[in-house]
């Protein structure tokens, strides 16, 4: 790529710019941002050191040859390595809050965020909410996410199979101090949480068949497909799940699993079940929710799944 450095002079002019170039290169975007101007103005205003909501005359100054330097260094990234946005910056958002990330932990995308700001309500009583497992926890998100604002007073375990994605999550937890009620556990599911009862489950677990794995935008193919790839039919890690979730809850207590597209797989492979699939106000689906009393209903034709 060419780069026209002595054309280009101010933060908006390389948003301009920036947001060109990557609609010509049919960017995918859905990792923290969902268009091209959006995702420039993250890229130039993190590589500036300054926050999005600068004063105006700020938008209109001029840059040093240093700062044009990084912005075509970030931009040609993003463009010819196709990484995204949240991995360059090292930054992420969800529900509102800030994470950090890195290659080894999916970037925060669940609409599961919305029923944490709803604290999970009507689907449960946040005064009843004493402890919560998050699965496939990665970053941390959803575990940290749930403490901070659903339930001030729960204690949440952070699971999840990777050590390299807990020591993320850790990092989080530490960063907003909360390590005395958010714990990160490394453990295959539930394998090393015998014993435990949880008011609420919560998981994100990878569900990508491979199909949809092979098809994917590339941008995907930088995130670790440990926790993407989830079999033929996208169900290897929810199936276990259901067969398993019952032992982990309260007689009372509810399980929410997003599913993704394989939503369709799930309710194919169990037909008789009644999965209560939760509806969000940014339009996504996916996920689902069971009661321990529901689980404990159906476990025969879990356990034959």
């Amino acid at each position: 790529m060419e780069y026209p450095i002595d054309e280009l002079h101010t933060p908006a002019d390389f948003i301009r710019w920036s947001a060109s170039r990557f609609n010509e290169a049919q960017l995918y975007f859905g990792h923290g941002t969902d268009n091209a101007i959006d995702e420039a103005v993250w890229l130039v205003m993190h590589t500036l050191h300054l926050p999005n909501n600068v004063p105006a005359f700020l938008w209109e100054s001029r840059l040093t040859y240093a700062e044009k330097q990084a912005l075509f260094t970030i931009i040609e990234k993003r463009i010819g390595q196709r990484i995204p946005a949240a991995y360059l910056t090292g930054i992420a958002w969800f529900a509102g809050l800030q994470f950090k990330v890195n290659p080894h932990v999916l970037i925060p995308r669940s609409p599961i965020a919305e029923l944490i700001l709803k604290h999970y309500e009507p689907w449960v009583n946040p005064e009843k909410i004493y402890r919560v497992l998050d699965l496939c926890t990665g970053s941390g998100c959803i575990a940290i996410a749930t403490a901070l604002l659903a339930f001030p007073d729960a204690e949440v375990d952070a699971v999840d199979i990777s050590p390299e994605a807990l020591a993320i999550a850790q990092a989080n937890i530490d960063g907003y101090d909360i390590q005395d009620r958010v714990y990160t556990v490394q453990s295959d599911l539930f394998s090393s949480l015998k014993g435990i009862r949880y008011n609420l489950i919560v998981s994100n677990p990878p569900y990508v068949d491979r199909d949809e794995l092979a098809t994917m935008p590339a941008e995907y193919h930088h995130e670790p497909r440990l926790g993407l790839e989830a079999g033929a039919d996208g169900l290897l890690f929810a199936k276990r799940i259901l067969r398993e979730a019952l032992d982990y809850l309260t007689p009372d207590g509810v399980l929410i699993v997003e599913v993704g597209v394989s939503q369709y797989a799930l309710m194919e492979a169990y037909p008789s079940v009644p999965f209560m699939w939760l509806a969000f106000e940014a339009g996504e689906d996916g996920v689902f929710l069971l009661t321990a009393e529901q689980l404990h209903e159906y476990a025969n034709i879990f356990a034959q799944g």
